[in-house]
């Protein structure tokens, strides 16, 4: 596994094949790394599907409200949390390949619990989402997501920790 240098802001994703380390920018988007740590400290995002994973794009996940497996999934990217909605951060950081960036509607203050992971470098992404965390190790086990918008049969986060409460 990678070396940990930020307990505190990186998040450790157990997935089917493995774990997926994300070490978060609080400096680049410090709500954005505070709600995925608060939401992953509740248990939140444990059992959370990839409910839109396109092939050479991005896997997305995070509807905390109504992506859970084992429930109704049809709504499942329709939700958030019983948070409020968070204000852009933007910066110049690209969308590159294992970067995490922030799902929202068309409005760009309206990022809450959703995340996706990118697959290669997006760069018309730039500028238009929040980048707010990479992955550090285990990408292997994101490209392995079951493809689908939604897939029939969905992968799920088995469990999403920050690594300072393991």
């Amino acid at each position: 596994m990678a070396e940990i240098k930020d307990p505190e802001n990186t998040i450790i994703m157990e997935l089917k094949g493995g774990n997926v380390v994300i070490e978060l920018l609080p400096d680049v988007a410090p709500k954005h790394s505070e709600r995925m740590k608060e939401l992953a400290r509740a248990g939140a995002y444990d059992g959370v599907v990839f409910h839109r994973v396109i092939d050479g794009f991005m896997a997305q996940t995070g509807d905390v409200a109504h992506g859970k497996a084992g429930g109704d999934l049809r709504r499942a990217g329709t939700g958030g949390s019983e948070h409020p909605d968070l204000p852009a951060e933007f910066s110049k950081l690209p969308h590159s390949r294992g970067t995490l960036g922030a799902a929202r509607s068309q409005n760009p203050n309206s990022a809450n619990s959703q995340f996706f992971i990118n697959f290669k470098d997006n760069d018309f992404l730039n500028g238009q989402y929040t980048v707010y965390g990479r992955v550090i190790d285990g990408m292997e086990h994101v490209d392995a997501i079951t493809r689908g918008e939604p897939p029939a049969n969905p992968d799920r986060m088995i469990s999403v920790k920050v690594a300072a409460d393991v």
